[in-house]
């Protein structure tokens, strides 16, 4: 046998690639369905409220509206408790190894409800129920092919991709989001899956909503060098004012908790009725805040209206997010970040300090700086306002702001408000079921401990076996003597119930 015959053509990427595709195309079609019900409801909100300020009696209709979205969607939030929210934190526990929900009714729930939630004008986003929306639509994907294990993960990641980037088409930084906060793999088999996912993803949702950015802020002047300073203090302001939503938007669910005379599940009336006083004086900040962003980026308002709008806003979507509806805080956190960079850059005009054609460059590197701190992935919010603006002239300003955001949260002891929100989620009662033995994948970094050991002198976690190392384009089944090297990736078969044990663990020996 010749050495042409020995060697056999691996597809499993190309396969691995058809697949992410088909999904993206799939999860497209349902985020930009979701998507566009969700613009098209909070512009008939919008009209309503227009029309109560001329009839009165419109508002015991939304009084009425209100208690009928309260009661359905708190009926489905307590027969499908994995709705609640963002879904991003579902998702990734989900990749984890830590939450297991069945797809169908989590995938029509969370559309449904997102449409009404989102759509009646609160102040949530879309971005987190598509990115659930579209991982939903992965499981179901592996549910019908009998995928399982780490290639189901993987198809569940490619799906989120694929839901964040028909959101936002954005699909270099929806690949990058997974990758850096939800999934924490950035093996080559995940990231060509999900950028495959994302850009079928963008294909499609570009047939609904064209090709402009959904961010998309005109400006002409670059920022001066000698304004760069001015960066440094934003970033500054940003993290602290991200750290104070951190430790707001993971409290707030209890605050409403502690009201005895209302279930959980119906807490979203409290919401609702609350948003009238906005919807009759303030209609036109209705919603996650896209329209918003760009109004404020093409011609920001003074600093008093500026101001204002991001005090309703902080307080309304910690409201809103806290009872617990479909909806997200992904868009909402961009839309606070561009209220507080446009105010800095209004003060700084004001003081004499500026020229008013660089406050749309404050207002965008202030999106890219708030979501850098809260979500502590700079690289994604980089990223994601490059592409949601269509410009690269903002990069390095976006740079500064981000890392100086990224690092004044980590100082005042902030973590990635996603993961903490999925621990607060695994400290309740677990619901779904769950698999006694999964899989987790762990890269090995410089200065690993493992570094140049043999397999059978690591001391691996109680129960965890190891099954396989990847090694660049190599697949490698261990035996006792392998060394493990830089650079592999150590997949181990750990037991459901100690799962976060040995994720500790196995960071302090890979290096993380």
């Amino acid at each position: 046998m010749n050495d042409r015959q020995r060697k056999k053509i691996d597809f499993s990427r190309i396969n691995a690639v058809a697949q992410g595709i088909l999904i993206g195309l799939i999860a497209g079609v349902v985020v930009s369905v979701f998507r566009l019900l969700i613009s098209h409801g909070l512009l008939l909100v919008q009209w309503f409220f227009r029309q109560a300020n001329q009839h009165y009696w419109l508002l015991g209709v939304w009084v009425v509206i209100s208690v009928l979205l309260t009661l359905l969607i708190g009926h489905w939030l307590k027969q499908t408790p994995e709705i609640k929210g963002s879904g991003i934190p579902q998702v990734e526990g989900q990749l984890m190894g830590e939450v297991e929900y069945q797809w169908w009714p989590v995938l029509w729930k969370k559309f449904v409800g997102g449409v009404l939630a989102i759509g009646s004008g609160l102040f949530l986003g879309r971005e987190g129920p598509s990115i659930q929306l579209g991982a939903t639509v992965g499981q179901g994907f592996a549910a019908g092919r009998k995928i399982s294990g780490n290639k189901r993960r993987i198809l569940i990641a490619s799906g989120a991709s694929a839901g964040l980037s028909a959101a936002f088409n954005a699909p270099i930084a929806s690949s990058l989001f997974i990758l850096e906060e939800v999934y924490h793999n950035f093996s080559t088999m995940v990231w060509i899956t999900a950028l495959a996912s994302a850009i079928a993803a963008d294909f499609v949702s570009t047939f609904f909503f064209g090709l402009t950015p959904v961010l998309h802020i005109s400006y002409v002047h670059a920022l001066p060098l000698e304004q760069y300073g001015w960066l440094i203090l934003l970033g500054l302001l940003l993290g602290l004012f991200g750290r104070l939503y951190q430790l707001v938007v993971l409290r707030v669910g209890a605050w409403y908790h502690k009201l005895k005379w209302l279930p959980d599940e119906y807490n979203s009336l409290i919401a609702f009725i609350l948003l009238i006083p906005v919807g009759l004086f303030l209609p036109q900040i209705l919603g996650g805040g896209n329209q918003l962003i760009v109004s404020i980026g093409g011609r920001a308002p003074g600093i008093m209206i500026l101001l204002i709008v991001f005090v309703v806003r902080f307080i309304y979507s910690m409201m809103a997010y806290g009872t617990g509806l479909p909806g997200g805080i992904f868009l909402p956190i961009l839309t606070l970040g561009a209220v507080l960079g446009a105010l800095f850059g209004q003060v700084l005009v004001a003081w004499h300090l500026a020229s008013p054609a660089v406050v749309p460059i404050f207002t965008i590197t202030a999106m890219a700086g708030y979501f850098a701190g809260i979500s502590k992935a700079p690289f994604t919010a980089i990223l994601l306002i490059t592409e949601m603006v269509g410009t690269l002239q903002h990069l390095m300003p976006l740079a500064v702001v981000s890392l100086i955001a990224y690092l004044t949260v980590d100082v005042l002891g902030g973590t990635p408000v996603y993961a903490a929100m999925l621990e607060q989620s695994l400290q309740k009662a677990h619901h779904g079921q769950s698999q006694p033995v999964t899989q987790l994948e762990f890269p090995v970094f410089e200065n690993a401990i493992i570094d140049g050991q043999q397999t059978r002198d690591v001391n691996w976690p109680e129960g965890t076996l190891l099954t396989e190392i990847k090694r660049g384009e190599r697949v490698i089944v261990p035996h006792g003597d392998t060394v493990i090297r830089l650079g592999d990736t150590l997949l181990l078969n750990v037991p459901q119930k100690r799962l976060s044990h040995v994720r500790r663990k196995m960071k302090q020996l890979t290096g993380e």
